[in-house]
């Protein structure tokens, strides 16, 4: 029996655009800022282990680094507790990467901000 995530492929919106990559450090950092608890975002459609690695993807190398560089901001985020970090399968070999915005720490405590560049 095969089971099917509701996410399609048509409702996943890649990062990548026709000119390069759309999302980086930056504006995922500004996403996690914003982003009321429970708010999600895509930050790759493919197969992330695959599409970052130089020897196999298919992906040209600046639009690699970048899914890297993404990918890394990401994992820190999770790991400060500012987000929890999903995978859904939309296909064969295809994947969507989702971060989704956890509330927010009560304690008085460093800023967002410095705590994102610390973790990095």
């Amino acid at each position: 029996m095969a089971r099917h995530s509701i996410l399609r492929a048509t409702g996943v919106v890649s990062i990548f655009g026709a000119a390069g990559p759309a999302l980086d450090e930056v504006g995922l950092s500004a996403w996690i800022a914003q982003a009321a608890p429970g708010e999600t975002l895509v930050y790759h459609r493919g197969f992330l282990a695959v599409d970052a690695t130089s020897v196999i993807s298919k992906l040209p190398a600046e639009q690699q680094r970048a899914l890297r560089l993404v990918a890394s901001a990401a994992l820190r985020a999770a790991e400060q507790g500012l987000v929890h970090l999903v995978q859904a399968r939309i296909g064969p070999d295809q994947f969507a990467y989702i971060a989704i915005a956890r509330a927010r720490p009560r304690q008085a405590g460093p800023a967002l901000s410095m705590r994102l560049l610390e973790a990095a």
